[in-house]
């Protein structure tokens, strides 16, 4: 969490992280919450406007810290294959780690108008805005081919990592980050590569 984040509101994050390693966001009260944080109910009504802007809060912050980290080791990347490759590694390597996040990300903010309209997935749009920059550059260098859909091809790559980690963050299951990654990888880059 931030560090320029008041305690309290800190707290209060936490113990919806801890809570939720443990149940569904639907089984989680606002009571559980300030229990868990050593804070009074009335506290999380301070900094959220209720159970569902504290989801969107958690997962705010989630994507802020991976979005940091993925832009680091892209940068440290040459060609657009290796980048976009990197950010199919990082984000399963990350989804399959923090099971918190994942759970919030795929099963549980989808289903709700209002995370559209949150800055959670505002955050989420500037890491696809991020990453569809980096293929649209490598068209236009001529490291990608010139005729295929740049949309299409960075929600291929999103819809093959969410659905390769799917059973894993549902069911608690471990898969072979490397191996699955060298799948994705095979199926998507030898048909994109000029």
């Amino acid at each position: 969490m931030s560090q320029y984040q008041p305690p309290g509101k800190i707290k209060i994050l936490d113990a919806l992280s801890r809570l939720l390693e443990q149940k569904n966001f639907n089984a989680v009260t606002t009571a559980n919450i300030a229990r868990e944080a050593g804070v009074t109910e009335g506290l999380i009504y301070k900094y959220f406007r209720d159970k569902k802007d504290l989801l969107f809060e958690l997962l705010g912050e989630n994507l802020t810290i991976f979005h940091r980290l993925l832009t680091a080791k892209i940068m440290k990347k040459e060609t657009t294959v290796e980048k976009l490759k990197i950010f199919i590694l990082t984000t399963i390597r990350a989804y399959l780690k923090n099971r918190v996040f994942s759970r919030i990300l795929l099963l549980e903010v989808r289903n709700s108008p209002e995370y559209f309209q949150s800055n959670a997935h505002a955050k989420m749009m500037s890491i696809e805005s991020f990453i569809h920059e980096i293929i649209i550059n490598g068209m236009a260098r001529g490291e990608l081919k010139k005729n295929i859909d740049s949309h299409v091809l960075l929600k291929v790559m999103v819809g093959a990592i969410e659905h390769a980690c799917l059973d894993a963050i549902i069911f608690n299951q471990d898969i072979n980050t490397s191996a699955v990654t060298d799948l994705i990888n095979d199926i998507i880059f030898k048909g994109i590569e000029p």
